[in-house]
């Protein structure tokens, strides 16, 4: 059962009824008791995640969430202060000290399960020492969703330790871990906005079904009507690299950008459809990336909450912009190096990370000599340098899409260097193009750069005009959007691309 599906709109169209018709129970009462939603969360999260195969992993999720519920809780135990006051100091000093071990520890196991499952026993496998990667590592693939839950318990325990509440009751921190639609491929999301929606959890009001139903349909319209056919098409290609022309590679990297985008936010938009229904409002995680005009900006609208956590969770902890221009730069590259790493354990995941930090840096630097010229500031506010801006921010991001698309540096490398003046082999595009389309390349880069005007149109609309959809016209566009996604999908649906990561 994935996202979107016949299977999964049947299980939401049980759920809901189930959860609602619930009594309710408030989670602020002076001796709280536990809602029935919330084990309705925990189980049908269970359910979920045992439908996609992976009903083996279940145990070691809940190992996980029981062990960062109780290191939030140690890291929130209260002590007892002590009459003298160079006594207080001193135990105020031991408190902090033993705050911070709790801390070191709850990230080290976090972070040494991940890295096992994603780097270490793979790379065990790949040199032939099978044998050194014992136990559940060796034996099973990553399970589904384990870098987004180990994100989340790493936000929580630091949120936990820099002063916010620790969760009380396993129950409610479980339901919040396991939260099917958050579960596999976020967006991440904090505890704490969690929470608080629970203590005021209610029916939601008839304009917000509409829009839980209209972003589950939209979504599903992006992931199965427009990624999974632009998909197709950039696998064949990228299976025939060693045939492709330089027209050939520029259009598989601007065809493979608007796949990345189509799937994962359409998948983000299911997510979020779905939470809705059920109460709960999760974090938007794209803003129209393709329109940001510099690349701090695209970070600012693309994966928005990984941006956020690498931001307030790595970049800050590092001194952030507060040590000077030298070690800002130096933070930018270290940030975007781990991020292109957690991405996968293949070298283009990291040749991908370090263009985007190099990117930084330089928008950085630019923004510092700006400072001192207000010639060239005004340049970059004009029309001209809006233009250009928009220009090179893109051409950076597609280009750093070829790494993303071909990890292995032997694949990336051949399509770089075949980026300019290359011609392609007479067959590829009979293949390619004719064979699997029907349509010429010509015809291919018109219908996506279509597309792409669409997204501009949508864009120009949402933020220029600050016009939205009323609800009524959603309900009248569901049942079309339904249509749509049944009758022009392909008939294998692919697998979302962030299921990898």
């Amino acid at each position: 059962m994935t996202q979107p599906s016949i299977l999964y709109a049947l299980f939401l169209a049980l759920l809901f009824p189930a959860y609602w018709l619930l009594p309710i129970q408030k989670l602020d009462q002076p001796q709280p008791k536990q809602s029935l939603r919330l084990w309705v969360i925990l189980l049908a999260s269970l359910f979920f995640y045992a439908s996609l195969l992976t009903a083996d992993y279940i145990p070691l999720l809940l190992i996980l969430t029981a062990m960062n519920f109780f290191i939030g809780k140690a890291l929130s135990a209260p002590v007892n202060r002590p009459i003298l006051d160079n006594a207080c100091q001193s135990a105020q000093a031991n408190r902090t000290t033993h705050k911070t071990q709790v801390l070191a520890l709850g990230i080290s196991l976090n972070l040494l399960l991940l890295l096992s499952f994603k780097y270490v026993s793979p790379s065990l496998s790949a040199l032939g020492f099978e044998q050194l990667a014992v136990g559940p590592v060796a034996a099973l693939a990553m399970p589904l969703g384990l870098s987004f839950f180990t994100f989340e318990c790493i936000a929580y325990l630091v949120d936990v330790y820099r002063g916010l509440p620790a969760c009380q009751s396993w129950l409610e921190f479980a339901a919040y871990k396991l939260f099917f639609p958050k579960l596999v491929s976020g967006p991440i999301t904090r505890f704490h906005s969690f929470s608080n929606q629970l203590k005021s959890l209610s029916f939601p009001s008839l304009d917000r079904n509409i829009e839980g139903l209209w972003l589950i349909a939209s979504g599903a319209v992006k992931k199965l009507v427009i990624a999974d056919n632009i998909g197709q098409l950039v696998d064949i290609s990228a299976e025939s690299l060693s045939r492709a022309g330089s027209g050939d590679i520029w259009l598989l990297a601007f065809a493979y950008g608007l796949q990345l985008y189509f799937d994962f936010s359409g998948y983000v938009d299911v997510a979020r459809g779905s939470a809705l229904l059920l109460g709960f409002n999760l974090p938007q995680n794209f803003n129209f990336p393709y329109f940001a005009l510099s690349i701090t900006d695209f970070w600012q609208r693309w994966h928005i909450t990984l941006g956020a956590w690498l931001r307030n969770y790595l970049y800050f902890p590092l001194g952030g912009s507060r040590r000077g221009l030298t070690r800002t730069c130096f933070n930018l590259m270290v940030v975007m190096l781990i991020a292109g790493a957690w991405h996968g354990d293949r070298w283009g995941f990291v040749v991908w990370g370090a263009i985007h930090g190099l990117a930084l840096i330089v928008h950085r630097l630019n923004r510092a000599v700006c400072d001192r010229a207000s010639w060239l500031q005004a340049f970059w506010q004009s029309t001209p340098g809006v233009v250009i801006a928009w220009i090179i921010t893109q051409f950076t991001v597609f280009f750093s899409w070829i790494f993303f698309r071909f990890p292995n540096l032997t694949d990336a490398s051949l399509a770089i260097q075949r980026l300019f003046g290359h011609r392609a082999d007479i067959q590829f595009a009979q293949k390619v193009y004719l064979d699997s389309t029907g349509l010429n390349r010509s015809q291919l880069l018109l219908l996506l750069s279509s597309l792409a005007i669409a997204i501009g149109i949508a864009y120009l609309i949402h933020q220029g005009l600050k016009l939205q959809i009323s609800w009524p016209v959603k309900v009248l566009l569901l049942p079309l959007c339904g249509f749509f996604a049944w009758i022009l999908a392909p008939d294998m649906a692919l697998p979302f691309i962030y299921f990898d990561f």
